[in-house]
C-alpha cells in the first residue's frame, strides 16, 4: 500500500459531555474523602475514619478514571491501521491493521444500551465496542470472525476510506 502519502487518510472524532457531569461527582467524592482525612473529628474510632477516607478515594479515583478515559475518542485511519485511542491521554488504545478486516459497515445508530454502558465493551454475541456517545459508528468485521465496533463522528467517511484501502487490498 505505497500508493498513498504517508499520514492520516481519515480522522474522526466523538465525545459525550454527559460524562463531564459524572466526572464532577467522583470529583466531589475524591475531595471528600480529602476532607475526611484532613479534618477528621471523628469520635466512633480510627478504623472507621480510615474505611470511609479509603472508600471515598477509590470510589473518587475510580469514577474519575471511568468517566475521563471516555469523555471522547479519536478515530485515525491510514494506509496501514486503523486506530482508535480513548481519552485525553489515548488510553485505552486500540490499533486494527486494515490487513486483519474483511468488512467494514456504517451503523447509523448504537446506543449505550446495546452495549451494557460507556466505554470499551465486551459482548459475547457482538464483539468488541468502544461507545462513548449514541449515534453513528463504524462496525468492523475482523479475518478471525471478530467485530469491533466504534461510536464516531462522519462514520460513512470512515467506512468508505476503509473499503477503498480493502479493495486495493485484495487487487
Amino acid at each position: 500500500m505505497t500508493d498513498h502519502p504517508p499520514g492520516p487518510l481519515w480522522t474522526g472524532r466523538a465525545s459525550n459531555r454527559v460524562q463531564w457531569l459524572i466526572a464532577a461527582a467522583g470529583a466531589a467524592c475524591l475531595a471528600l474523602g480529602i476532607e475526611l482525612a484532613v479534618d477528621s473529628a471523628w469520635t466512633a474510632g480510627i478504623i472507621p475514619l480510615v474505611m470511609s477516607v479509603v472508600g471515598c478515594l477509590a470510589v473518587g479515583l475510580l469514577i474519575l478514571y471511568g468517566t475521563l478515559a471516555f469523555v471522547h475518542v479519536a478515530v485515525t485511519v491510514d494506509s496501514e491501521n486503523m486506530e482508535v485511542r480513548c481519552g485525553h491521554i489515548g488510553l485505552p488504545r486500540r490499533r486494527i491493521r486494515l490487513s486483519e478486516i474483511t468488512a467494514a459497515e456504517f451503523v447509523p445508530r448504537i446506543t449505550p444500551q446495546q452495549w451494557g454502558g460507556w466505554g470499551y465493551r465486551w459482548r459475547p454475541e457482538k464483539g468488541t465496542a468502544v461507545v462513548v456517545r449514541r449515534g453513528e459508528g463504524v462496525e468492523l468485521r475482523l479475518g478471525d470472525g471478530k467485530l469491533f465496533t466504534v461510536t464516531v463522528d462522519d462514520a460513512e467517511n470512515a467506512v468508505r476510506v476503509i473499503r477503498t484501502h480493502l479493495r486495493a487490498l485484495t487487487r
